[in-house]
């Protein structure tokens, strides 16, 4: 699949940083450890602080672990609201033996004596929204220096919006400079190695891509030049593929009737051409709204501290803080049906990452899978 030289802005609903392979979180995760300025303060000099989407916060105990086990041990506060309300941040007085013995005694969540049978399926009524990655068309019939093709994928990505709101795009020239730095060609956007990538690198659930042939355009000149005729026709093909099995999901092909682009008049061919590709994107992003929405929202564990889960999903999918999430094993279809873990969201990181608590089954792994289970969340 040969990718055109990008020269038009392409509109960024949001970015993601970088996944970074080598370390323990990916870098995509937006928690990064600093020494702010704000950390040399008296106040905070025995805290540590950590930079969230560059704004520094204080990561302090959370007093209601004592009550209740199930909540998160750590809480991440704002600098300004923590030195505003600092004294609702400490723990009540005690030992810090009998603070640690306390922390250290919640009870570990155990698969043997929980049960982890199928809970109650979610509303439909708020889906969760799945990420998308829409490339360039590779235009078969015009020169290098055509961008038809790459504004044809921008107008369907805006046609697709439209019909199915549930659905987040994914910046494909970001995309084409990830894989670039990591010494892969935009070809392998369509195998397997290249689809696990995006979806743990930016959990893209599917990735589009699409050729065109045409548009060829039909003259009938009259006896003067406003008198003659044009009309118009393309034809797109668009492949989807599912990243979590890497597979190709469905091919999909359209081309314009010719009959409904006859324009006549001054501008006649362009007037046709651009009715042709019209007609053909309506006619795309139909169907292409249809497949997208018969794909399972799913997520990933980036991280695993304690009972702390990071998950490389949050508010901007839909997630809310006390959703229950149920963690699924990596392998094959068949050793994903049985749920190996639960965790249940309790706070929001960044643009879209969250951090939840593990509350039952066994111990979840980073890139395990992760689906909603039920909502009981805000």
């Amino acid at each position: 699949m040969d990718l055109k030289k990008v020269r038009v802005p392409f509109f960024v609903l949001f970015l993601l940083p970088i996944f970074i392979f080598a370390c323990s979180t990916p870098s995509w995760f937006p928690i990064k450890k600093g020494p702010p300025h704000k950390a040399k303060m008296k106040e905070l000099v025995d805290k540590e602080i950590v930079i969230i989407d560059k704004m520094e916060y204080v990561k302090v105990l959370n007093p209601k672990t004592i009550q209740d086990p199930l909540q998160p041990k750590y809480l991440y506060i704002p600098v300004e609201e923590y030195l505003a309300h600092k004294e609702s941040y400490l723990l009540p007085s005690m030992k810090k033996e009998e603070v640690q013995m306390t922390l250290s005694s919640s009870p570990s969540p155990s698969s043997s004596k929980l049960d982890l049978s199928p809970m109650t399926p979610v509303s439909p009524s708020a889906p969760l929204k799945k990420k998308v990655l829409i490339t360039y068309f590779d235009d078969r019939t015009f020169s290098e220096e055509e961008l038809l093709g790459d504004w044809m994928a921008e107008k369907l990505i805006k046609d697709v919006s439209q019909k199915t709101p549930n659905l987040i795009f994914i910046d494909y020239p970001m995309v084409k400079d990830f894989f670039k730095k990591r010494g892969l060609s935009e070809r392998e956007l369509e195998a397997p190695i290249g689809l696990r990538l995006l979806n743990e690198a930016f959990g893209v659930h599917a990735v589009v891509t699409g050729q065109l042939s045409g548009p060829y355009t039909f003259i009938t000149k009259g006896p003067k030049a406003e008198e003659g005729f044009a009309s118009s026709i393309i034809q797109i093909e668009a492949k989807i593929f599912e990243t979590r099995s890497g597979k190709l999901m469905k091919t999909l092909s359209t081309q314009n009737p010719i009959v409904a682009t006859k324009m006549k008049g001054t501008f006649a061919e362009e007037k046709a051409k651009t009715r042709a590709v019209e007609i053909a994107l309506v006619d795309l992003a139909r169907s292409l709204s249809k497949e997208l929405d018969r794909i399972e929202w799913f997520g990933r564990i980036a991280k695993v501290e304690g009972k702390e889960v990071y998950i490389n999903a949050g508010k901007l999918s839909g997630l809310k803080v006390g959703d229950v999430m149920e963690v699924l094993p990596t392998g094959s279809d068949e050793e994903r049906k049985e749920v190996k873990t639960r965790i249940q969201i309790s706070a929001f990181l960044g643009i879209d990452a969250s951090v939840g608590h593990w509350i039952q089954g066994q111990k979840p792994e980073a890139m395990d899978l992760i689906k909603l289970a039920h909502t009981e969340g805000s």
